[in-house]
Formats: C-alpha cells, structure tokens, sequence
C-alpha cells in the first residue's frame, strides 16, 4: 500500500505527463508539477534541473559562466583560460549543480543558445514562442522561433522521461519482487553465510554499477575478480597438485572453481549434464578476467559492468548450490562496521535474518549509527540497549 505523499505524488506526475505530452500542454506548467514532486520525495537532482528550466538565480549565473568559459577555452586554451574554466567549474558544483546530470552536452547546446531562450525561465520562453507564432513572424530581433521551438521540445522531452521514470518508480514500488531480486537475495544470503567479506565485495559491486559514475563501474569489475579469486579460495584453496592436467596454484583460481565444482558433484547421474555447466563457468570466468582489464584500461559502458555484476550472481548461484556452510570462529567484542555474522548472532544475541540486514545495510550506507540500526525491523529496545553495551560505532 503506497503511503499518502508518494499517492499524492503518483497523482501530481500523472497530471505533468499528461502536461506535457498533450499539444496544447504548457511546458511550464509540467515543469511545475514535476519540481513539486521532486520536493515530495526529496529528489535533488531532479529539483536542481527543474529549477535550472525555471530560472532559479542560484544555479543561473553559475552555468553562464560555465558555458563563457568553455566556450573561451575552445577557441584558447591558455593556461589562464583553463584556470578560470576550473574556477567557474569549482563554482558550478558548489551551487549544488552535478556536470553529468545537469550539463549534459545536448543541455548545453541548446541552453548556450541565445536567441533560443539561452537560461530564461522556460515560461519566458514559452510565451516568447507564442508571441512569434501568433504574429507569424520568424524573429523579433532577439529570439527566433525556431530556436526556441527546439529549446521547448527539449525541455519537454527531458521532462516527461523524467517525469514517467519517477512515476513508474513511485507507482510500481510496491510490485512484487523481481525474478533477480529474488536471486540476488538468495545468494547475498548464502554468501553471508560462507564469506562475509566476499558477500559485501558483491553487494558492493551491485551497488556500484546502480550509480551514474563511470569511475564506480569500473571499480565493480575490479570487485567481481577479486570476489571470485576470493571464493576460489574459499571453496578450493591453492595447492601444488594437480587436477586433470590443470594447476591449481593461486594464480590459477578458474582451475580450482572447476576442480571444486567438478569433485562436488557426487552423482554419478548428473555428472555429465553438470560438467557442461562448468566448462561455462569456467570459460565465462576468463572472458570476466578480459572484460576487468578492459574496464580499468579502456572506456566502460555501464551495460558491460552490470551484465558482469548480473552474471557473477548466476556463476555463484550454480557454484554455491554444492557448498556446504562452513562455521564462523566467534569474537565476544566487535566493532559494527567489521563484525562477521557470528559475532553479530553470539555478541548480541540475535537471529541470522537480523544479522544479515545489518550487513546489507552496512553496505549500502557505508557507515552505521544507532539510529539506523533501530530501523531495521524486529529491532526493539532489549536490542538496543545490547548494542549500546557491546558495539562501537567508530
């Protein structure tokens, strides 16, 4: 069941996109609605650009120097030039505007146009449009219909995706899990259970690819080798021997993936339909180890990055269905930003599933306080007071 802002919120985006998707819709009015919105739910990013169209002063002449600047380093890029362009960018940022949501190269050629509205208040510019329209006149001196024309289709069509991705967002949150979540849950779980560690190196590189910084996919990558170096270890540490002609020294930890998977498999029966499985596996995991080099000595996409993440999430649902779980050495003292499971279960005396959210919440807020820990549910004073005696937050 939706809560009653995210109901009012679902209502007032619908009547935006219906704004601005409709011909005689007023751009303005559908940039109004969405901001309203994007202060319901505390969506900066979105807020930021809607002001932007409005003409908020606060990020306005920030951006104007901005494009000056670029502009005057194109055609000279002296060592003054490029020091003022850091400057106006260092400005830029601080006024709360993000290069990469804000600045984008297509809002930038039309906002750095002029006779098409340039940073006017997108109601300016709709009435400008208008004028020119009804008189049927290309220009009056200034602005020039077809220039402000592409400025409103832009604004529009941004609008409306922003509009429809926050709509879906909000109208859809409480839909069923999805079929990977469901698996994603599952083997964040089991990975708690054998490996903390590796489990917070995977939940991270999910993390990572869900962001809009290129930096962090790549970053995801370099987590998903390590991960799977890691669960070798873990499942098949490093030894002289060989196995089947293979080495399986620790350098060769795709060898001793397949050998563990290969000496897991007891029955006979299933055996050769298995073996298929793992040759896959196996081959998948050196095209990973290319796909990582790739990511930290070439552009990345963040459609490569995340069919990493996803597909690790596959190799580890087949390769962890044959391991058994290991026990946890247990510590009495702990510090809640490197405490293990065990410790988390014996110290404070609580259950796996808790024990497990406080993990996956370490992940995804980085560090923790008492305040976020009495969020979690089936959290209660009696735990409370236990993690004010036992845990430190440092």
């Amino acid at each position: 069941m939706h809560s009653k802002t995210t109901q009012e919120a679902i209502i007032v985006l619908k009547e935006s996109i219906k704004e601005l998707e409709s011909s005689k819709g007023s751009v303005l009015v559908g940039i109004q609605k969405l901001l309203r919105v994007s202060k319901m739910i505390s969506d900066e990013s979105c807020t930021t650009w809607c002001e932007i169209q409005l003409g908020n002063t606060k990020y306005i002449q920030p951006l104007e120097n901005y494009i000056d600047m670029l502009v005057a380093t194109n055609k000279s890029s002296t060592k003054t030039n490029l020091k003022k362009l850091e400057e106006v960018t260092e400005e830029l940022k601080k006024s709360g505007v993000d290069l990469d949501e804000h600045c984008s190269l297509e809002e930038l050629n039309v906002k750095a146009n002029k006779s098409g509205g340039g940073y006017k208040n997108i109601g300016f510019i709709e009435e400008r449009y208008n004028d020119l329209v009804r008189t049927k006149k290309g220009n009056d001196g200034t602005y020039y219909k077809n220039n402000l024309n592409n400025h409103l289709n832009y604004v529009r069509k941004t609008a409306h995706e922003k509009a429809s991705l926050l709509y879906n967002t909000l109208a859809f949150s409480d839909a069923p899990q999805s079929a990977f979540d469901i698996l994603k849950t599952a083997i964040d779980d089991k990975l708690l259970d054998i490996n903390p560690e590796l489990a917070e190196k995977l939940m991270q590189a999910f993390k990572s690819v869900s962001t809009g910084n290129s930096e962090e996919w790549s970053h995801a990558l370099t987590s998903c080798r390590r991960l799977i170096e890691g669960l070798a270890d873990e499942l098949y540490p490093a030894t002289d021997e060989l196995y089947n002609g293979r080495s399986l020294g620790k350098n060769q930890y795709i060898n001793r993936i397949w050998a563990f998977m290969d000496k897991s498999i007891l029955s006979e029966s299933n055996r050769d339909l298995a073996k298929t499985h793992v040759d896959f596996v196996g081959s998948y995991l050196q095209r990973l180890h290319k796909l990582t080099n790739k990511g930290v000595h070439a552009e990345l996409t963040r459609v490569e990055a995340t069919k990493a993440v996803f597909h690790i999430y596959l190799i580890c649902a087949s390769i962890l269905e044959y391991h058994d779980e290991p026990q946890k050495g247990i510590s009495e003292k702990m510090n809640i930003h490197t405490a293990s499971l065990d410790e988390l279960e014996a110290v404070l005396d609580i259950n796996r599933s808790m024990a497990k959210e406080i993990v996956k919440m370490r992940v995804a807020k980085g560090r923790l306080s008492l305040d976020d820990i009495s969020t979690i549910k089936g959290v209660g004073a009696k735990t409370i007071s236990k993690f004010q005696d036992a845990v430190s937050f440092d």
